[in-house]
């Protein structure tokens, strides 16, 4: 629980020379002692809190569909390579600029020149903005996970009506059916917006519950939680690549997966992905990064902690592209032995009463063909074969991998799929949606962090009213986050994935990386780091700052512009009658709302830069003290028992206020005193 300590007003004595040396001062001062700010328990809880929200449901469904589709191998080496020269260093300015200043998004920039606090704000719009749908997400992990306590599995086989299968499930498959018509019952389009949906509107409640649960007590409630639910996926990764590697299929999956084609490297959208994976995957520009560091003390090391965990970040994304192309290769080799089956079986029913030329392959001893032996005949005389009401097909290993890799097809179809597959169906799903449903809530937390944090580092009221605070945001986010259940709400979750962070946190991290390296300094920066480590950090980082991220990041916003103008918005809807996806271009009435979306991010940045000027030509000063922000110092904590004692004379408080005016009563030690002129 934060420590509090009552707020004193101590008088001091006039000092005669200094009221000579500055005559706009009063007799009195007083000493204002402020509420304690909070402090991780322990660097363990830190850690796996920072681990938590950089690692989410991207590193499980988004890293392996980038990696299958640009290049295997290859783009794992790109990704390494812009993880090192972008990732790592932004990453690492983040922890830095949190931990030096203590304060949230808001207070770091407004630390730097008021006229930068808009970059805070504009992470904090961010931030609610991914909030609202990320947690509609953890509902639908919620409605599997409650789903999956049956045997068999509902999504296992297609349902019937009378004596007939569902014709839509009949012409998909069962785990579609299910997640399109049965969890989302789905509309066509995003022009039909339909009714709510009773059931994942509970599931929706049941996650903010959770959330505004978790939090309350700020990090000395989520830093308890994130011991199970940070660590928690990884054991379940494990148990799921233990039993992965075991089944036919898995090597032919991850072969595919990792086989490199090094020809990608000179596709320019392939470099975009990959430096928008990193920057997503670091959770650069939420101002999540810069929360959870201000709670650490000022000689943590924090240029460990970056590599630390762009490390593990990058190790857990290959260690689900593993899981994932390790099952996937397992289901997606028993399709297609099925399908083999039924194709051999067709021909050698058609022998019997049609003549057919010599046939390249034994029809009649089906289990022993191989899938490469079926794809050989396929080519060479399968595809010519005219069997009357029945048409061969390729089956082909390959064409199977690629189906329903990508985002919520991943996790709700094909993976969905491939578990209906293994002994003991149920325990493995529930596993499964347990595991989203922990990474959902560690990086749900990280979040709220990036809007809570600076908010009320900000503003006193709120400060002072921090559960209040925490449970009507929550409440806000539910009561918004109902737009996202009703039957078209999904296809606004991928509105607001696509649009609404990528390139307003883009900006703000350009904004980041030019307020610090040249509005603040690079050199000053270092120089304080410095001071704040107690040890030097490579001069490397000042170039890096300057110069190579700037300009790549500048690189991916040009890139992401680009695609945005030249290709018209599109999204995939579910077509009923045809049981198939299909690609949609948004409406007019959409473009507009995505176009809001993205200035209203973005427009912080602006008006608090314009806000400022006014200020300063209006001759009134835009001071830290009006929104009660208190800039920190960076130096070390000065014991009680090291000052002189006061005895009750307010006196002796006078040499350490002329000394430092920034420090403050924390845990024993004297951190901040704000003086103020009566």
């Amino acid at each position: 629980m934060t420590e509090l300590m009552t707020s004193e007003k101590l008088p001091l004595p006039a000092d005669g020379q200094r009221d000579e040396a500055e005559p706009g001062l009063g007799i009195e001062q007083e000493v204002t002692m402020e509420t304690v700010r909070d402090r991780w328990d322990s660097k363990v809880e830190y850690f796996l809190a920072q681990l938590g929200f950089s690692v989410g449901l991207g590193n499980v469904w988004r890293f392996p569909y980038l990696c299958h589709q640009n290049g295997g191998g290859a783009f794992i080496l790109l990704y390494v390579l812009l993880m090192g020269l972008v990732g790592v260093p932004l990453f690492f300015l983040e922890l830095a600029a949190g931990q030096s200043i203590r304060q949230g998004s808001i207070g770091v920039w407004r630390h730097i020149s008021p006229k930068l606090v808009g970059i805070g704000y504009s992470s904090c719009v961010v931030c609610f903005f991914v909030a609202l749908y990320y947690n509609v997400i953890i509902g639908w992990s919620i409605f599997y996970l409650g789903s999956s306590f049956q045997y068999p599995l509902p999504w296992e086989t297609c349902p019937t009506e009378g004596n007939r299968t569902v014709k839509e499930c009949a012409a998909s498959s069962p785990t579609a059916y299910f997640w399109y018509r049965k969890a989302l019952d789905i509309t066509d389009s995003i022009d039909e917006t339909g009714e709510f949906n009773p059931i994942i509107t509970g599931c929706l409640l049941a996650a903010w519950l959770i959330v505004c649960l978790a939090m309350y007590k700020g990090i000395k409630s989520t830093g308890k939680v994130m011991y199970f639910s940070s660590v928690f996926p990884y054991v379940v990764l494990l148990c799921f690549l233990i039993r992965g590697v075991t089944l036919d299929g898995a090597s032919e999956g991850i072969k595919f997966m990792f086989y490199p084609r090094l020809e990608i490297w000179a596709d320019v959208q392939v470099w975009r992905q990959a430096a928008t994976q990193v920057f997503f995957a670091l959770g650069l520009g939420f101002g999540s990064v810069i929360a959870y560091s201000s709670y650490n003390p000022r000689n943590n090391n924090c240029h460990r902690d970056a590599f630390t965990v762009s490390g593990v970040n990058f190790m857990t994304s290959v260690l689900a592209t593993l899981v994932v192309f390790a099952v996937l290769g397992f289901r997606a080799k028993t399709i297609a032995t099925e399908c083999v089956k039924r194709n051999m079986k067709a021909v050698f029913e058609a022998m019997s009463s049609t003549p057919f030329p010599d046939l390249l392959i034994n029809a009649s001893d089906v289990e022993s063909i191989t899938l490469n032996e079926y794809e050989h005949w396929y080519r060479t005389q399968g595809q010519q074969l005219n069997i009357s009401g029945y048409n061969i097909t390729a089956c082909s290993l390959e064409d199977e991998l690629k189906q329903g890799v990508e985002g919520t097809g991943l996790a709700f179809i094909a993976f969905t799929e491939a578990m209906t597959l293994f002994p003991g169906s149920p325990f493995w799903s529930a596993l499964f949606f347990l595991m989203l449903l922990n990474l959902g809530l560690s990086t749900m937390f990280g979040t709220m962090a990036g809007i809570l944090t600076p908010l009320t580092d900000t503003f006193k009221t709120l400060r002072n009213h921090k559960f209040l605070f925490t449970a009507c945001s929550c409440v806000v986010g539910f009561l918004i986050g109902l737009m996202f259940t009703q039957r078209c709400g999904n296809y606004f979750v991928t509105m607001f994935d696509d649009y609404s962070a990528t390139l307003p946190l883009i900006i703000v991290v350009i904004f980041q990386t030019i307020s610090v390296a040249w509005v603040y300094g690079a050199d000053r920066f270092l120089e304080d780091l410095k001071r704040m480590l107690d040890r030097p950090v490579p001069v490397v980082y000042k170039y890096m700052w300057k110069y190579v991220c700037p300009v790549a990041m500048l690189g991916l916003l040009g890139a992401s512009l680009l695609k945005m103008f030249l290709e018209r918005p599109t999204y995939i809807a579910w077509n009923r009658e045809k049981a198939s996806k299909e690609d949609l271009p948004y409406p007019d009435w959409a473009l507009a709302v995505l176009s809001t979306l993205i200035i209203v991010a973005f427009l912080p940045v602006p008006v608090g830069f314009i806000h400022s000027c006014l200020l300063e030509r209006l001759g009134q000063s835009p001071a830290d003290a009006e929104a009660g922000y208190m800039p920190c110092a960076t130096t070390d904590l000065t014991p009680l028992h090291t000052l002189p004692p006061s005895g009750g004379d307010p006196s002796s408080f006078s040499t350490l206020l002329e000394e430092n005016q920034d420090t403050r009563l924390q845990n024993g030690h004297i951190e901040h005193f704000e003086t103020s002129v009566l």
